[in-house]
């Protein structure tokens, strides 16, 4: 009995396909493949939604960076900032940060949409259920999304408020 069960399996070994084979094998299908990409544009257009607003938000970080380093020359040449540049200097300080931690929370947002858009393509090619990964990762990228999202609009309403001199 025993014998029969591996002189079995060694006969199932010596006659499977190689690995490689059976991705071809799998992947050769064209509905198969289109309804992968069909599934996927949905992610890939979040993901270039993200990129447009990483754009904004990254525009806004230059400038403010720019600013900030103009103020601090100036101090460096001896010019004493006067109550006015000290106050926009600490203004463009927490403008900054938020800004950091919306292109933190956009780029966490994109890479995990990214790995999303994998799993996608990988899902259709395995026998192993990873709906449930793929739909928890979807819901995390909603949630560092909107995390950005929500620093972004902090720090435009900060500077909505424009730096205000320090009263004497």
């Amino acid at each position: 009995m025993l014998l029969d069960l591996l002189a079995a399996a060694a006969f199932e070994a010596a006659h499977k396909t190689p690995f490689a084979f059976e991705i071809i094998e799998r992947t050769a299908s064209t509905p198969r493949v289109q309804q992968v990409v069909q599934l996927s544009l949905a992610p890939a257009f979040l993901l270039s939604g993200i990129g447009a607003i990483m754009n904004v938000v990254m525009s806004r970080m230059i400038w403010i960076a720019q600013r900030v380093e103009k103020i601090e020359d100036a101090r460096a040449r001896g010019e004493q900032p006067d109550s006015w540049r000290a106050a926009e200097l600490v203004w463009l300080k927490q403008r900054r940060k938020l800004a950091q931690g919306a292109i933190f929370f956009s780029t966490a947002a994109a890479v995990i949409i990214s790995l999303v858009i994998g799993l996608l393509f990988i899902s259709a090619y395995i026998a192993a259920q990873i709906g449930t990964v793929i739909a928890a990762l979807w819901v995390l990228t909603m949630v560092l999304l909107v995390t950005g999202l929500g620093f972004f609009l902090m720090e435009t309403r900060l500077a909505a408020r424009s730096a205000q001199p320090a009263k004497e």
